[in-house]
């Protein structure tokens, strides 16, 4: 089946991600089993074809190589390409491992597969590619294979975009929970990625999980790996006799302090606690509880912005309850924030304001990094352990309980709740002290050791 250039097909050149060197166009459908395709491919593509269809009895797409040139003008064939495996839902967090990682090695391909709506987050920098894997034309391969699952057609796609790198990087904070898929979760990763080659995890935390199967062979698939390193303690001490484990703070602390003067402003990051499975009833009363300290800054003078870091996750319905809850009197003092694609004017407003109350974890490390009075409230067991480790020891409050919260202790912790990170932003690039070592990056590897404290209580067992 011919067909021109349409805007399907330009649409479809940069979304295919069958080879990081090639672009193909949409040339045939593979029914009949036409056997003029042997005219117009190689033989090794055709027994490739051949071996698809024998194994998942469907008809494979056919694709015809129309460009041989690099699929990203201007690239040094001899730089490492490293896929990148991360959470990709448009989260403020997630989106800045990737800006943080991409930056610091700016000599080094990266491959994210991911929306579409990441070219416009992350489309600036320079060494990063990204692949939509859930783009236009896999809804129509879908349409047409209406037998094969589109989950099925994207696990080809990304066993083809790995094949094609060098390694993988996987970048993320709470990555490893145990969810009700998990099992499909864990032999899809084992399908897809090349045990030959290197695996690094970084910025990651474990759990929480429910029972040791889950545990046990999350133990089986990390000890393949290059090289891992949590972000928290908790999670070191789980797996740390394996050999290839490290600890050191939350990535994040290593994202420079932007030149901002703080503001009149309280920015308030809010999550849809309902979202997560032990917070199912618990809107209510963290959105009445958050209206009351809306109002609480804004009596003593602030403007309040409500900050919603990932849409995909219920964020933003979160801010339009809770603004909805706030008098109508008080909105000229109240503003709503909804990151989606404007990374740098999250940041702006993060860096440019008086306090943070930080529902979301990043918010609380941003907070930090930023020399803001933080006050957390804590969704789940990482951010209380991150807390310990960094010696956080301001006033805080566990969502859970959150109805017992005073607003008034809210407002008068910005006079104690700051937090000198100077030392963990320092112990925070041990994250990437294999990984330099790999792409031949030189770093002051005896002032990171140096800088990593010692000392700190083992904290075992898992949620139940």
């Amino acid at each position: 089946m011919e067909q021109s250039k349409s805007g399907f097909q330009k649409n479809f050149l940069t979304a295919l991600p069958f080879s990081c060197r090639r672009a193909y166009s949409f040339a045939d459908f593979g029914y009949p089993r036409i056997n003029r395709l042997r005219r117009s491919v190689t033989p090794g593509v055709y027994r490739e074809i051949e071996d698809h269809e024998k194994r998942f009895a469907y008809p494979v797409f056919y694709f015809e190589k129309v460009w041989n040139g690099p699929i990203t003008s201007g690239r040094d064939e001899e730089m490492k390409r490293l896929m990148i495996n991360a959470y990709t839902k448009l989260n403020l967090g997630d989106d800045l491992f990737v800006k943080l990682l991409c930056e610091r090695y700016p000599d080094t391909n990266f491959v994210l597969p991911a929306m579409g709506e990441y070219r416009t987050c992350l489309g600036s920098l320079p060494n990063l590619t990204i692949y939509p894997i859930e783009s236009v034309w896999v809804r129509g391969a879908r349409k047409l294979l209406k037998s094969f699952k589109s989950i099925e057609v994207q696990k080809l796609l990304l066993q083809r975009l790995a094949r094609r790198c060098d390694g993988v990087v996987q970048i993320g904070g709470s990555v490893f929970m145990q969810g009700k898929n998990w099992v499909r979760d864990y032999n899809w990763k084992q399908e897809i990625f090349d045990s030959n080659k290197p695996y690094f995890v970084m910025g990651a935390n474990f759990g929480p999980y429910k029972d040791e199967v889950f545990y046990e062979k999350h133990r089986e698939l990390f000890s393949g790996y290059t090289d891992i390193c949590f972000r928290d303690e908790y999670s070191y001490e789980l797996f740390r006799d394996l050999g290839n484990v490290r600890l050191a703070p939350d990535i994040v602390f290593q994202h420079p302090k932007p030149d901002t003067a703080g503001g009149e402003s309280v920015v308030i990051s809010v999550i849809k606690p309902s979202e997560r499975e032990n917070l199912k009833a618990l809107d209510t009363v963290y959105y009445e509880k958050i209206r009351d300290i809306a109002v609480a800054f804004i009596l003593e003078g602030y403007d309040v912005s409500l900050m919603s870091f990932c849409e995909y996750e219920g964020d933003e319905e979160a801010v339009r309850s809770i603004y909805a809850m706030i008098p109508e009197t008080f909105h000229s003092r109240t503003e709503m924030f909804f990151y989606r694609t404007n990374l740098e004017d999250a940041i702006t407003l993060l860096a440019s304001s008086g306090m943070i109350v930080a529902t979301r974890f990043h918010a609380m490390i941003l907070g930090w990094v930023f020399g803001k009075p933080v006050f957390p409230i804590a969704y789940s067991e990482k951010t209380i352990n991150v807390m310990k480790d960094a010696n956080f020891e301001g006033a805080y409050a566990d969502l859970k309980s959150i109805a017992s919260l005073d607003p008034d202790t809210v407002v008068r912790s910005q006079e104690t709740n700051r937090l000198n990170v100077s030392v963990l932003a320092a112990q925070a690039e041990k994250h990437f002290l294999e990984l330099d070592k790999y792409l031949g990056r030189s770093q002051d590897a005896a002032g990171i050791a140096s800088a990593m404290s010692p000392g700190i209580l083992a904290r075992r067992g898992h949620e139940s």
